[in-house]
């Protein structure tokens, strides 16, 4: 695989539409150019070892074998390695923190809109810039080392104890498709407990990546409604 100006994408979904439409969304964007589509994991892991692309839009629910199986055979033929972006219904802990493990930095759980996937695409054109840029030189400037190593600001801060990246990006995906919700409903979204959403929940007010108020309109005691900080 070579790094060029025009970055080589393989779509992978076992919908043979939905792949069309991610392959129209990511056609659109002048960075990128789609070279093939797949629908099942050995076909992927087929046309992966056949173009090297660039960059992998993988579903995780796939026939044959599963994405993060299809991802650990890529990852075992070594070279240089694709960037993925996880396009999947898995919203599960476990799903998540696989992918991350694999070195996944892009997790976009389905449905999503096409300026979801335009920002993800918009950084791996960065960090491929920041590959170009780096050349065979011995040093690298800093923004270009900052593009290499970025794993979101978001994910770099230290969490407090209990609290797991994995976790909190579940939780905080829930809350952004649910704004105004409470730590009940964002549980019942995120498959998780209401005790440990809420701790999550909390954090996210403490950083101030999201707000909370109260709802008065309920019978009895007033329930705290969460929203993310922007989120209308």
């Amino acid at each position: 695989m070579t790094v060029s100006a025009t970055l080589r994408t393989i779509i992978v979904d076992d919908d043979v539409e939905v792949a069309s439409l991610h392959a129209k969304f990511v056609a659109v964007h002048p960075a990128f150019a789609v070279v093939a589509l797949a629908h099942s994991g050995p076909e992927a892991l087929r046309l992966i070892a056949e173009h090297r692309p660039d960059l992998v839009l993988l579903d995780f629910d796939l026939p044959g074998r599963t994405g993060l199986e299809v991802l650990r055979d890529v990852r075992a033929m070594g070279g240089l390695q694709p960037e993925v972006i996880a396009v999947t219904a898995a919203r599960d802990v476990e799903s998540v923190r696989q992918a991350r493990s694999a070195g996944i930095q892009h997790y976009l759980v389905k449905p999503f809109t096409a300026l979801d996937l335009t920002a993800r695409l918009d950084d791996v054109a960065r960090d491929r810039l920041a590959l170009v840029r780096s050349g065979e030189r011995d040093a690298l400037a800093q923004r270009d080392i900052d593009a290499l190593m970025r794993t979101g600001a978001r994910n770099q801060a230290q969490l407090p104890k209990g609290l797991s990246a994995e976790t909190l990006l579940i939780v905080e995906r829930a809350l952004e498709s649910a704004p105004n919700s409470s730590a009940g409903e964002i549980a019942e979204r995120a498959g998780i407990s209401r005790v440990s959403v809420r701790r999550y929940l909390e954090y996210l007010v403490a950083v101030n990546r999201a707000g909370k108020t109260l709802d008065y309109a309920t019978a009895g005691r007033p329930s705290t409604r969460y929203a993310s900080i922007g989120a209308a």
